[in-house]
């Protein structure tokens, strides 16, 4: 009873406290010809389709590999970060404040199924202790100014996303409800969260300063692993033989083939921060920001140097076309490039 009460008390302390929706998070993003050359910071397959996203709640997708796009309905004009589908039609996008949404026709049209609002409660509704609490209440009163840097997805029912100052969330009934995810304990300093993998049974978290978290029960708990690196992480890749790359600042890559407990050095010889990586056809390829791209045959172990496939860009995002052209997400709209 005590709890119950509790948690009613701390909703309406947040309902109380916290600041004023972003007009943002209620009105739609603009439909416009403009949209189609809008910076973009994520491109994803569903299926034989397309989608990419970027700022103001842009979406766009595309059924020619990517020669033609078409913007999507989009409830937001929160900028949209991360995309992740299962299929060709279930599938979640992410991003500023802390927007989540949800598609299950291949990304035409999109549902808000989570806010910051919305997340801030729900982690001081969950939070156990007194520091918990206070960290939680913090960013009740702050608002939704806190963005999602990326998502994973087992299944339509089971995604997970990551962000800013420690955040981690996950639904376990296709959006429905959205969960904290136990990592304070773990992550203490609440680093920024900018990348997340489920590999087989085992889920990993990458962040700033090194920051590596796994759980090992299906996001019951979190462990911290000891970091071969003290620079900032900006992804994880898993390769098909269930090896774990950590890419991210200064062309830093490191290797695990025992669930992160020993990681190899992988050189670059690059000082270029990686900002996405895919695996295709057995290869796996990493994308730095300037837009080239270091593809690996032989399971991550070395890399080889490629010039940028739609020339230098600013990039963010990547992906592969159903004919194998590259498709790259960049700060100057969505470029489609053959290998």
């Amino acid at each position: 009873m005590r709890r119950l009460a509790f948690l009613a008390l701390a909703c309406a302390v947040s309902a109380q406290a916290a600041a004023p929706a972003p007009a943002a998070l209620s009105e739609p993003a603009l439909i416009s010809p403009k949209a189609l050359s809008a910076a973009t910071l994520a491109v994803a397959r569903a299926g034989e389709r397309l989608v990419a996203a970027g700022e103001r709640g842009t979406v766009l997708w595309s059924d020619d590999g990517g020669k033609a796009w078409q913007q999507a309905a989009v409830p937001v004009r929160a900028g949209l970060t991360a995309l992740r589908f299962v299929d060709a039609n279930n599938g979640w996008a992410a991003g500023h404040l802390g927007v989540i949404l949800k598609t299950s026709d291949g990304g035409k049209t999109w549902i808000k199924q989570l806010d910051g609002l919305q997340a801030a409660a729900s982690l001081l509704a969950a939070a156990t202790d007194d520091a918990g609490r206070r960290a939680a209440q913090r960013m009740v009163e702050e608002g939704a100014d806190k963005p999602w840097f990326d998502l994973d997805a087992i299944d339509a029912r089971q995604a997970i996303a990551v962000g800013a100052y420690g955040l981690a969330m996950v639904t376990r009934d296709g959006g429905a409800t959205w969960q904290p995810l136990p990592t304070r304990a773990a992550n203490p300093r609440g680093l920024h969260l900018y990348g997340v993998r489920v590999v087989g049974d085992q889920w990993f978290i990458a962040g700033e300063q090194g920051l590596l978290l796994r759980s090992s029960d299906g996001g019951a708990s979190f462990t911290a692993l000891a970091s071969p690196y003290k620079g900032s992480f900006f992804g994880l890749l898993a390769s098909p033989s269930g090896a774990l790359l950590a890419y991210g600042l200064r062309g830093s890559v490191y290797r695990s083939t025992d669930a992160g407990n020993s990681w190899d050095k992988v050189d670059l010889g690059t000082p270029l921060s990686l900002q996405a990586g895919i695996a295709r056809r057995g290869e796996l390829t990493l994308l730095a920001q300037t837009g080239e791209l270091f593809v690996s045959a032989d399971d991550g172990r070395t890399f080889k140097r490629q010039p940028p496939p739609a020339g230098p860009l600013p990039a963010a995002g990547l992906a592969s076309a159903p004919d194998d052209a590259w498709v790259i997400a960049s700060l100057r709209g969505t470029r489609r490039a053959q290998p």
